[in-house]
């Protein structure tokens, strides 16, 4: 079975530790996003240079810290241990406040994961 392995990353300077660790587990591929919670929104208050009708990308520019949230995709519940492991050596306990969140999906197709030589 294949898992989806995503991590939100607190504090940004911590992704490169990270994505070190994970490319020497192994791990083929991470998505990299910069994201935002709605609690960093809320207490970054509105800009005064807010248009009236703002797009996301408007809401989104602003001088607050953003997340980075990392994703991938293994197809070995052990690999996904190893990459909580690894990740914690970095942001500290999780289940701590402000370090970062991490998620497991279980997936249920996978195509594209390299399991294939190309033809």
């Amino acid at each position: 079975m294949a898992y989806l392995v995503v991590l939100i990353v607190d504090d940004p300077d911590n992704c490169p530790a990270i994505l070190e660790s994970w490319e020497a587990l192994g791990v083929r591929g991470v998505t990299i996003l910069e994201s935002t919670g709605l609690g960093r929104l809320k207490r970054s208050g509105l800009r005064e240079d807010m248009p009236l009708m703002p797009s996301l990308r408007d809401l989104l520019e602003s001088n607050e810290e953003h997340h980075r949230t990392l994703l991938s995709v293994v197809d070995d519940e052990r690999k996904v241990d190893e990459m909580i492991a690894a990740a914690q050596k970095t942001t500290g306990d999780l289940d701590r406040g402000d370090t970062g969140f991490l998620f497991v999906v279980p997936v249920l197709r996978v195509h594209g994961l390299g399991k294939k030589p190309a033809a």
